[in-house]
């Protein structure tokens, strides 16, 4: 069958092996049995739709059901550039519509709550890494020291932390943009300096049973952490500040919410996050732009209102002339 040569020529190309995982189940769950019988070259635009319309009708997300499309899609495009097929017939029908759904983002009052809670907790500053830097949890899970120069305070995102068949196993950052460099703000340095005390101590009281992972974020004998566990922890954290709708990854939308409302640009904050493109950021952050923007085009107002003085006009308007206070502003409201 073409779709599972295909997923082998992926694995050649060196596709992770969750997307692997994943590409096998939506084959095997959703694509076989709607279209399966189907002879490749005799595939046309009607087929794809109905398995699209298959997709939605068995309860997939919308989410789920554009990556159902997405892989007939991308998987005709082979067999396009191999001559299998005349024409990638998938091409020819849109892909289903995700609704947008807009983050909710924690309140000042909120996060000093939750971070009182969080305080002494012996995974503080793995949640602090999801607030202040915007980490994913595979990524803060997969942090190592080498990773980490407290000193120069930087960290790397190199590799994630993932369960991929039913084994925890550590995969490269997915793209260029995931791999990235981030500025560790002051408070964060002081919170992994006091974790890494913490886990030295932890070593010496384990001894010979200390497992050596290098990782920054370890269990008690220094395995990876199962991600599931840091989950339930966090559940009780937030449940303790009475948070019950905030989920873990929404620390990484909090950290986001938080650069926009003080007036970082869209790129920085994309790049921040390692997402793929700017569409992304935006899309994802829709829901604070318009505070953004009317503090933007508030900055205008005095452009527009003259309360000088009659007798100071012609003085100030020569000053202005060498030094304009609204340039930088201006600047920083239109750089993206």
């Amino acid at each position: 069958m073409w779709l599972g040569e295909w997923v082998e020529i992926k694995k050649g190309d060196g596709t992770r092996p969750t997307t692997l995982r994943t590409y096998r189940w939506l084959i095997d769950t959703h694509i076989v049995p709607t279209i399966g019988r189907i002879r490749l070259d005799k595939l046309t635009p009607l087929d794809i739709r109905r398995l699209v319309a298959a997709a939605k009708a068995s309860g997939l997300s919308p989410v789920s059901v554009r990556h159902v499309h997405g892989l007939i899609r991308n998987a005709l495009a082979e067999a396009e550039r191999l001559d299998l097929v005349p024409r990638n017939v998938a091409k020819a029908v849109r892909a289903p519509s995700i609704p947008h759904k807009d983050v909710r983002a924690l309140r000042p009052e909120e996060a000093r709550r939750l971070i009182e809670v969080l305080h002494g907790d012996r995974l503080e500053a793995l949640f602090a890494c999801a607030l202040m830097l915007g980490l994913r949890r595979g990524e803060i899970l997969g942090l190592r020291w080498t990773d980490v120069d407290l000193d120069g305070a930087v960290l790397h995102v190199r590799q994630s932390l993932q369960r991929v068949d039913g084994s925890l196993t550590f995969v490269p950052a997915k793209t260029v943009r995931s791999h990235r460099k981030l500025p560790i703000p002051a408070r964060l340095a002081e919170l992994l300096r006091q974790h890494r005390v913490t886990q030295a101590g932890e070593r010496f009281e384990r001894g010979d049973s200390w497992v050596e992972t290098g990782l920054v974020f370890t269990s008690s004998i220094g395995t990876p952490l199962e991600p599931r566990n840091v989950n339930r922890r966090f559940d009780q954290l937030r449940a303790t500040a009475g948070l019950p709708w905030l989920r873990l990854h929404d620390l990484r939308h909090a950290f986001a919410s938080m650069l926009f409302s003080e007036g970082v640009p869209a790129r920085t904050v994309m790049e921040l996050l390692g997402h793929s493109t700017i569409q992304l950021t935006m899309n994802t952050y829709t829901h604070v732009m318009p505070e953004t923007q009317r503090d933007a085009v508030g900055r205008l107002d005095h452009l527009f209102t003259d309360d000088r003085p009659e007798d100071d006009e012609d003085d100030s308007t020569e000053q202005a002339g060498d030094a304009d206070p609204t340039d930088t502003d201006t600047d920083t409201d239109t750089d993206e």
